[in-house]
């Protein structure tokens, strides 16, 4: 996590208690993988370009589920509590859940970043962006908004006469003249910490539904006097909900893409981009090497300028500088330095192939080197 700003604290509520029935799975709807990690992993990185000093995690129902996956594959080295909500009445029921987890110290000089768990592809710079215009500004809560061209589905972002933001209007409640803005709520936002649990009490239910919206927070806080900024996202994309399998294959995509072009930027070379699958958690060294068609996931690491493909997949494996493995599989396995695997190789878990050594085309290797058997 970035560095605290001097005697300004910030806590960060994410919002995963949405019942993602459209995913049509057994699976939470926060717990969907996309790159080898948790959606709601992919959101808790995003927090990472600002010094947040404690998260809640707001779930409907799974709260054992998703603590022990924060546990086991978060890497987070912030406080972070899972809070269960039985009765979903909403997202701002769901914040003033979460304030209760959070601390009560300087209440009068800390903001709450309020986050839902379905945007995979929201930036660190996005966020940090949101919280540095807040603090600028000095607003009692500042919003992240987006342009969209067909913003339907969406609640519409209404400015005043001077400029500024007023109020969030649900499509099914927007006037005509509403319906044709095209600044949308991405659902994103930074408010001030003291005003946000009053403006909280203050809110009204929805008539239709009776559930309480964190979006209606800034009407209340307008009404009250206050100053509301926003900050325009310039891609659409990037505050896209993933509620549906379609949208989990497209950020899945994207996500690929980003990970593809960061690890080229340190000198990894890339041969087809468009066909190599890299997880967010793997690690390559310098100047290594991977051909089309192939699929590291998990754990893996490779050292510096090993050669893995085509056509390989490896997961949670061990890689050695200059070691070369190509159009084999491999799971839980250990390859040494300047070691040679395949083609046609399979490597299974606990497999061990020493410095310089080599497991011959078409061959299972079970434990070390050398203990292999055709298949």
């Amino acid at each position: 996590m970035a560095e605290r700003e001097s005697g300004r604290g910030l806590c960060a509520v994410v919002l995963a208690d949405g019942q993602g029935t459209r995913m049509r799975s057994l699976r939470p709807k926060p717990l969907h993988m996309l790159c080898g990690r948790a959606m709601v992993l992919h959101v808790i990185d995003a927090l990472g370009a600002v010094a947040v000093d404690r998260v809640a995690v707001v779930v409907g129902t799974s709260a054992e589920r998703v603590s022990k996956k924060l546990q086991d594959e978060g890497d987070l080295d912030t406080p972070t509590d899972v809070l269960e909500v039985p009765a979903q009445r909403g997202t701002g029921d769901a914040v003033s859940v979460a304030l209760t987890a959070l601390p009560d110290d300087d209440l009068d000089d800390s903001d709450v970043l309020v986050v839902p768990s379905d945007l995979p592809l929201l930036r660190p710079e996005t966020v940090s962006e949101l919280v540095a215009r807040h603090r600028g500004s000095d607003s009692a809560a500042t919003l992240l908004t987006v342009r969209r061209a067909r913003p339907r589905g969406y609640g519409r972002v209404v400015r005043g006469r001077d400029g500024r933001v007023s109020e969030i209007v649900a499509e099914v409640d927007a006037t005509e003249e509403q319906l044709q803005l095209q600044e949308t709520t991405a659902l994103v936002f930074c408010f001030r910490r003291s005003v946000l649990a009053p403006a909280l009490r203050r809110t009204p239910p929805d008539p239709m539904t009776g559930e309480y919206y964190v979006s209606d927070v800034i009407r209340v806080l307008r009404d009250a006097g206050y100053s509301i900024e926003a900050v325009e996202v310039d891609d659409q994309d990037e505050v896209t909900e993933v509620d549906d399998r379609m949208a989990l294959a497209a950020a899945e995509a994207e996500l690929r893409r980003r990970t593809n072009l960061r690890w080229m930027a340190t000198g990894v070379n890339i041969v087809d981009p468009a066909s190599t699958y890299i997880d967010a958690s793997v690690v390559l060294g310098g100047d290594v090497t991977v051909f089309p068609n192939t699929y590291l996931q998990g754990r893996t690491a490779v050292g510096d300028g090993a050669e893995l493909g085509p056509d390989t997949r490896l997961v949670d494996c061990m890689v050695g500088e200059g070691a070369t493995v190509e159009m084999s599989s491999g799971r839980d396995a250990e390859v040494g330095p300047r070691a040679h695997v395949g083609p046609y190789a399979v490597l299974e878990p606990g497999a061990q192939v020493g410095e310089g050594g080599r497991v011959r085309p078409f061959t299972v290797a079970s434990s070390t080197e050398g203990d292999d058997r055709a298949p």
